[in-house]
């Protein structure tokens, strides 16, 4: 669980962190593919004897896995609002007709909505990738375990 989530989850830093350059909501449809991996291959390094353990297994994976996810969302925040910035957006928002974009406390709405939406975008993606992680550890399962598994005894 630890070693797939640790794998994942600088995976899913380097690959959101991009990902956040382009736009932040293209990180939680990484976050489906990278949650349900982070699970199947928990399942592949612990190789739990039961269902639920290689659920529970895949979920702490997906958990780990989405701790990275959120790291590499709020870098490509950060380094997106350095590159365009208040003013870039500014610029963006008048070419659109939005009315507001030149007032004086636009700068500072503009770093909080960027650092809140890095960080409810995270959350998402560390739920999404929790969820999908357990998915993967029961697919595991359903695939692998149940060939490994101890037969149950007669009574």
């Amino acid at each position: 669980m630890l070693k797939s989530g640790l794998i994942f989850g600088v995976v899913a830093l380097l690959f959101s962190a991009g990902a956040a350059l382009l736009s932040p909501l293209c990180v939680p449809c990484l976050a489906l593919f990278f949650g349900l991996g982070a699970g199947f291959v928990a399942g592949v390094f612990d190789k739990p004897a039961d269902n639920g353990t290689s659920t529970k297994s895949g979920a702490l994976s997906g958990v780990i896995g989405g701790i990275g996810a959120l790291v590499g969302q709020l870098i490509g925040a950060v380094i997106n609002g350095v590159l365009v910035g208040p003013e870039g957006t500014a610029r963006i928002a008048e070419q659109l007709g939005l009315p507001g974009s030149g007032s004086a406390g636009f700068g500072t709405s503009y770093w909080a909505g960027l650092f809140a939406s890095g960080c409810c975008l995270g959350i998402l993606d560390i739920a999404l990738m929790a969820g999908l992680g357990a998915l993967g550890g029961i697919l595991w399962w359903q695939i692998n375990g149940k060939k490994n598994a101890a037969p149950a005894p007669l009574q």
